[in-house]
């Protein structure tokens, strides 16, 4: 459906090029949640408006349901309006002297294709019955939530049926509780519509939860692409390992193979098996990534095996218990049940699940 190969997009300025794209390259299959995530300035959105046709790329190929709508070497360029896509901006660029059925018609009516009355109110009506705001097609945009005006924006989108849905983090003004509702309407209404859609975010719980396939950007660049599960469990940098939810880092070297595929690392705090991307030959220095949660916390008074640790910092969240602990100076941070009661001081012990713990590349080596 969408195929970007080596897209690159330098912007000049008064400092000297900026390299926004650096190589972009993927694609999207017909009526998947596409996610581009990554910090500010890492290139996602510059790569979302090149695809809309908004940016023109110094250089690579874009293509559309099979169609090249930009080609450096082929000195092709498809304007905007002829791509077929809807767009959703961060701002919503709702026409606030308008009401909400004018706003979902606009595109109709300035759009290329001619359509009867008939049709396009049929269009708008059914864009407006798609993200529940039928019967407020008379109603002035400005008296719209927060929320509301969010869903006209997509249903204006959608009122053209395009065969693209781009989204430039389309939630970031909404407050936290708004943010996950909309985030589970919007993913809800992809799936039933199966239209497909490119999605820009810097927030990684949306990523996560939304997505079919994310890809990860760094500096212009996609350094990792995979479904969510693979992204949060398999990190294959460190820059991926802490960006996507929270992590302990423990450096390392690789000392040999153990069962199971797993390998065994040295550290200075004490050996850890852990799955080993590719080969990693002994002597290797590494990074073991452990999320919190794959932590277990367990009385350090009796005898076993395990890390000794001493809880620095216990938080109750409701949901778990955030700690704080170290080991011969390491810190350590773990997320425990809630029924797990402890203090600051109290002696436990450590263990860690083998095959959630990853080496990955040591600090610095963030390439793809």
């Amino acid at each position: 459906m969408v195929k970007v190969q080596d897209l690159v997009k330098v912007f000049r300025t008064e400092r000297g090029p900026v390299v926004a794209c650096d190589n972009v390259g993927f694609e999207v299959e017909e009526g998947r949640f596409f996610t581009l995530l990554g910090p500010s300035g890492c290139g996602k959105t510059t790569t979302l408006r090149c695809i809309a046709g908004l940016e023109r790329p110094d250089q690579g190929e874009i293509g559309l349901a099979g169609s090249v709508v930009y080609s450096g070497r082929g000195r092709v360029f498809v304007p905007p309006n002829q791509r077929d896509i809807g767009m959703v901006f961060q701002s919503y660029a709702i026409w606030p002297h308008m009401t909400v059925f004018d706003n979902a018609a606009f595109p109709l009516r300035v759009g290329r294709a001619r359509l009867s009355q008939a049709q396009m109110r049929r269009r708008v009506s059914q864009a407006l019955a798609t993200v529940r705001l039928e019967g407020l097609e008379d109603r002035p945009a400005t008296n719209l939530s927060g929320g509301q005006q969010q869903r006209l924006a997509l249903a204006r989108a959608l009122a053209r049926e395009p065969k693209l849905l781009l989204l430039d983090e389309p939630l970031s003004n909404l407050d936290a509780k708004l943010r996950e509702q909309m985030r589970l309407e919007l993913r809800e209404l992809q799936r039933r519509l199966r239209i497909t859609t490119i999605y820009v975010t810097h927030d990684q719980v949306e990523a996560l939860a939304m997505s079919n396939v994310v890809a990860v950007m760094h500096n212009g660049r996609i350094i990792q692409i995979g479904p969510p599960r693979e992204i949060y469990e398999r990190p294959a940098s460190r820059f991926v390992a802490d960006f996507i939810g929270s992590t302990n880092f423990l450096p390392g070297k690789v000392a040999g193979p153990a069962a199971d595929g797993l390998c065994r690392v040295e550290t200075a705090y004490g050996p850890i098996l852990c799955i080993s991307p590719g080969d990693a030959p002994p002597g290797r220095e590494v990074l073991v990534s452990i999320r919190p949660e794959d932590i277990t916390v367990a009385d350090g008074i009796s005898a076993g095996e395990g890390w000794e640790a001493t809880v620095e910092q216990a938080v109750f969240l409701g949901e778990s218990v955030d700690c704080r602990l170290t080991v011969s100076g390491l810190t350590l941070r773990a997320r425990v049940h809630p029924s797990v009661r402890m203090r600051r001081g109290d002696r436990v012990r450590l263990s860690f699940r083998p095959d959630r713990c990853i080496a990955i590349r040591p600090a610095g080596d963030d390439g793809p």
